[in-house]
């Protein structure tokens, strides 16, 4: 599945990209998914893309699970290649858990265990203040979160 190629991890001290793109978003095109695409251009188009590492385990799960061909799993590794990869830090791992903490003294559904790869994607967004690009509705309403989607709440 993968091409040898991998991402370079952004530097610790400074993450220079203008959104984090969630898993269904980021994969829309992949997935000829042509209305989420669409709905969500006017928010990556000609900005720079970061995922979390947690999108990239998602796609190629996705990709493996549905048994895509190897033109579409190397389309799949270049869009990998093309976004930044947010690397996991002290300071992501802290986030995690204050924003699940908080999300469940507030009962926002994020909190809880199915959601746990929504939650560090929203903390790795939060974490390097970066607003999030996603179409998943768990997420309105994270405490912390600069969220773009176009779900209505």
């Amino acid at each position: 599945m993968r091409s040898g190629r991998r991402s370079p991890p952004c530097s610790p001290k400074r993450v220079s990209v203008n959104v984090v793109v969630d898993t269904n978003v980021f994969t829309a095109g992949l997935r000829r998914d042509r209305v989420l695409q669409a709905l969500y251009a006017k928010h990556v188009v000609g900005r720079r893309v970061a995922v979390a590492p947690q999108t990239v385990a998602e796609a190629r799960y996705g990709a493996l699970s549905a048994s895509w061909g190897s033109r579409r799993r190397g389309e799949l590794d270049h869009a990998i290649a093309r976004a930044r990869l947010l690397p996991v830090d002290g300071e992501l791992i802290d986030t995690v858990v204050s924003v699940r903490n908080e999300c469940r003294m507030k009962g926002h559904a994020l909190h809880q265990g199915n959601h746990n790869a929504d939650l560090w994607i929203a903390a790795a967004a939060i974490r390097w203040s970066l607003p999030l690009v996603a179409h998943d509705a768990v997420l309105i309403g994270c405490p912390g979160l600069d969220l773009r989607t176009e779900l209505v709440a």
